[in-house]
């Protein structure tokens, strides 16, 4: 068998195809779904729920996934969720042609179980990297989504034209569009993913042993949550990813309110997932490097200043440059909240303790998509972005507090 090194890179090369792949089907939907929402159910106050119900699905089956894949292995739970992806993205289309709400919160609800199966996917690539590298592993990962911010959304406008020849409708495309990459995301994880990563993360442990919980360590996940690393983490994912939601899902229809063409739109929307994504490379590197709490730091930063510029002008390019900030301050605190999770795992712990995270993670931010549309509809725009940098406060001040909270115990006791 090649080195451990090496097949940790072929993994890392097919969770990263996977996530591509992956991301331009769920960032071709999500670039519609407020403005399919909103038509379907002929009431502007329903644009959030589809993402809410998106969001929810990828919450509750998280949790779901985790043990899927600790009883089956990475590799058959992300093809599982993958195939969903295909049946919903196929309901969807199919929803939007006769144009049913109900049919088309169905193809909701099996997209998001897709989509929580394939968040995952970052932990594994941490899963088969030494400690100093699991930054790096789950950026590079993550990274994946600029091609799904790249292609998503500029190929939603000719899908739309191309298709609506056989669903009356130009919002269908992007569905189709969606069903075509999880079906090639599925077949690559299915061929390539092998060994699995759980094998191979089980050993990586046992050369580390210092480097985190015992190896037989089974805390529960209250245990876990209990310990400020594992909560500072969740804090920064959670809260980064609702305030992430609140402002992006309902930008499109605030856009469409000021006759902003689809392919504005596209651009805009581009404009926020490239700054999700393509720095990915660059904040992996920097957690593994300046630690996990200055990033976090960093990202929640970030995110306020994002959610004030949002409120400054509902103009392209102002608006473009205020989802991309958003873009990347979520992904600062993705990957930092993400590496330092990992970090506080056993083997035995890891899968079901991760799927909890984006539990949590997905109910947050399936909260955050459904206030978006009530938000909106009640106080405007400028209120919910104003709400949003409130939330981006919290994580800010509680990674201060245990950053200066370490610096202290470290002046106290130089010796530990």
């Amino acid at each position: 068998m090649p080195n451990l090194a090496s097949v940790a890179r072929k993994i890392t090369v097919i969770l990263f195809a996977q996530q591509s792949l992956a991301s331009a089907g769920f960032i071709a939907a999500a670039t519609l779904n407020s403005i399919v929402g909103a038509a379907l159910a002929s009431n502007p106050a329903y644009a959030g729920v589809p993402s809410a119900v998106h969001l929810l699905s990828g919450a509750l089956s998280a949790f779901g996934w985790g043990y899927v894949m600790e009883a089956l292995g990475r590799r058959n739970g992300l093809v599982m969720g993958l195939v969903l992806g295909v049946f919903g993205s196929g309901l969807a289309f199919y929803a939007v042609a006769v144009h049913s709400f109900a049919a088309f919160m169905g193809g909701m609800v099996l997209m998001g179980a897709a989509n929580g199966a394939v968040q995952l996917g970052r932990f594994a690539a941490a899963e088969v990297h030494p400690p100093a590298e699991r930054g790096r592993a789950i950026s590079n990962v993550v990274i994946g989504g600029t091609v799904g911010a790249v292609i998503g959304p500029f190929v939603t406008g000719p899908a739309g034209q191309w298709f609506k020849q056989f669903a009356g409708d130009e919002l269908a495309g992007a569905y189709a569009i969606s069903l075509v990459m999880f079906a090639i995301a599925a077949v690559i994880v299915y061929l390539g993913l092998r060994p699995d990563p759980r094998e191979l993360g089980r050993q990586i442990s046992e050369q580390y042993p210092e480097s985190g919980p015992a190896l037989d360590s089974a805390r529960s996940m209250w245990v876990i949550f209990r310990q400020p690393p594992a909560l500072i983490a969740l804090l920064a994912m959670l809260l980064g990813q609702m305030v992430m939601v609140l402002v992006m899902v309902i930008t499109s229809l605030h856009m469409r309110g000021h006759q902003h063409a689809l392919g504005d739109i596209s651009l805009v929307i581009s404009a926020h997932t490239f700054g999700m994504y393509a720095f990915s490379i660059i904040s992996g590197r920097l957690v593994d490097r300046w630690g996990r709490g200055p990033v976090i730091l960093l990202g929640s930063a970030t995110l306020v200043l994002a959610c004030l510029a949002a409120t400054l002008s509902p103009d392209v390019l102002p608006l473009g440059i205020a989802l991309f900030l958003l873009g990347l301050g979520w992904n600062f605190c993705y990957v930092g909240g993400s590496t330092l999770l990992a970090d506080q795992l056993s083997p035995a712990e890891r899968a079901h303790t991760q799927g909890f995270n984006d539990l949590l993670v997905g109910l947050a931010s399936a909260l955050g998509s459904l206030e978006s549309g009530i938000i909106f509809a009640a106080v405007g725009y400028n209120v919910m972005a104003f709400v949003s940098a409130g939330i981006a406060l919290v994580p800010l001040a509680a990674v201060l507090i245990w950053m200066l909270g370490r610096s202290r115990s470290t002046v106290v006791n130089p010796g530990h």
